[in-house]
């Protein structure tokens, strides 16, 4: 079979492209390559660099369950250590001679007659594959605000995720738009060098303490050493953290002691009353993604930061001026705004059978059969699909259960000797309209707020509803009965 035919494409090497990759390995399917539109592997992992950058999951969590990392040198990993976890992974499975850097796919669309994707690539190569797995994640396209007059401005503009490591920041006059997750890690990062930062919070998050410690050197060569310790502290940690979605799925009010904590943190870490009244989200915890920080409300409380919460009138040439009036002279802009979450699955050029388009498929919304499948487009598998990410636990664990899914429809086609395979109407909407019943009574709905979670229509299309061993008991293996096999 030719290099650009293969049986299966994966698109992306992020935590799914790259666990997609291993367990077809390990089951038997060799025949594959993976895509990748940057230079190296790791996603968002990868384009992230930005100052603080760390998982907020603790690290035990945020790794593959088959390849445990005994080292992992603090409770919450920095950037450069979960790539490296990444490249090792990757070594460890042989997973380098399929991978295709630079690769950036700009449209799929299905043969009718032949069963095969056509995955058309910007600099004109063409795939066909039999199946298409998409692991692109929800975090890769950044968001930009449209701010008025920001073609006038004259300084230096960048986003978190895509930092500008040749400008030095020492000394200079800072503006930063957005209080979101990255935010939160750079600010107290470049507050200590910039010559002054203005702030700009639209709304602000609830910030829990960051149990982030080192792992001592002994209890790492336990973890390594001693059988299951690594693994019994791993399962420790997912309890815990698995306890925290039932005040967000079952009744917002569950999660007072939360949202206590989260209170006692603010009047601990900040004395002045008009700061601390900015600071304090007036909406329900966990209706925007709670977010673990140490040092940023202290970084807040130096005399070089202001926090700005009216909002952004204008830019101009060299300053940017609040929606008060207050004008603030900035050499430098940087977005901490975040990413196009919905808007990375809905903007694909996909086409399925007969020619029809995925936003014709979701005119209504995007939605998927257990996030992974959409009727009418055949062997097209999407990895962190619709409303399987999650407001409590690593997603890495959603990630792992999918590809399972996957597998198991793979299994049915090879079985069946079936050319396609792909879920019926019914199985979808009945799926979707249970999610969506339980969503409508959970926090991200009913919390307050209007938070990336949700579409235009205020529909959440993010998160899974529930505990994630539901989403294990119910997504892990196909059922036949759900699906249409095409012979």
């Amino acid at each position: 079979m030719s290099e650009r035919a293969p049986a299966i494409v994966i698109i992306g090497s992020g935590f799914a492209g790259l666990g997609m990759a291993i367990q077809l390995k390990k089951s038997g399917f060799h025949d594959f390559v993976i895509l990748e539109k940057s230079n190296a592997l790791g996603g968002t992992w990868y384009d992230n660099t930005y100052p603080g950058c760390a998982c907020d999951v603790p690290s035990h969590m945020y790794s593959f369950s088959f390849d445990l990392n005994p080292g992992w040198t603090r409770m919450f990993a920095p950037q450069p250590e979960i790539r490296a976890y990444m490249e090792r992974v990757a070594d460890k499975h042989a997973i380098r001679p399929h991978l295709r850097f630079g690769s950036h796919v700009e449209a799929m669309e299905y043969d009718d007659a032949a069963k095969r994707w056509n995955v058309s690539l910007a600099d004109g190569t063409v795939f066909t594959p039999k199946a298409v797995v998409s692991g692109i994640g929800a975090l890769h396209i950044p968001s930009y605000p449209d701010l008025p007059g920001i073609e006038k401005f004259q300084g230096t503009v960048f986003h978190s995720a895509e930092w500008n490591h040749d400008y030095d920041l020492t000394g200079k006059r800072v503006a930063v738009i957005g209080t979101g997750a990255s935010a939160i890690q750079f600010v107290p990062k470049i507050a200590k060098q910039v010559d002054h930062l203005a702030l700009f919070q639209r709304t602000p998050p609830w910030i829990q303490p960051k149990p982030d410690v080192s792992i001592p050197a002994p209890v790492r060569s336990a973890f390594q050493r001693v059988p299951g310790a690594a693994r019994a502290f791993r399962a420790g940690i997912y309890w815990g953290l698995e306890a925290r979605a039932v005040g967000f799925t079952i009744d917002p009010r569950l999660s007072g002691p939360m949202e206590s904590l989260a209170r006692r943190h603010i009047k601990r870490q900040i004395a002045d009353p008009e700061l601390r009244a900015k600071v304090t989200p007036d909406y329900t915890i966990g209706c925007k993604r709670v977010l673990l920080s140490n040092d940023y409300y202290p970084a807040l409380t130096r005399d070089n930061v202001d926090v700005q919460t009216s909002g952004v009138r204008e830019v101009r040439e060299n300053s940017v001026i609040a929606a008060d009036g207050t004008e603030y002279e900035v050499d430098a802009i940087i977005y901490g705004t975040g990413f196009k979450v919905t808007d990375a699955l809905a903007e694909q050029r996909i086409v399925g059978r007969d020619g029809r388009k995925i936003q014709e498929a979701w005119a209504n919304g995007i939605e998927a059969y257990r996030g992974t499948s959409v009727p009418g487009f055949p062997n097209l598998f999407l990895l962190l699909g619709p409303n399987t990410g999650l407001g409590h636990n690593s997603v890495v664990f959603m990630i792992e259960v999918q590809i399972q899914h996957v597998l198991s429809c793979l299994r049915l086609v090879q079985e069946s000797g079936a050319d396609a395979i792909e879920p019926k109407p019914e199985a979808l909407r009945a799926f979707n309209d249970k999610l969506h019943k339980r969503l409508r009574k959970a926090v991200w709905s009913e919390g307050g707020c209007q938070s990336w979670y949700l579409d235009d229509s205020g529909v959440n299309r993010t998160l899974w509803p529930g505990h994630t061993f539901e989403f294990w008991a119910g997504t892990r293996k196909a059922r036949e009965e759900d699906y249409t096999l095409t012979y």
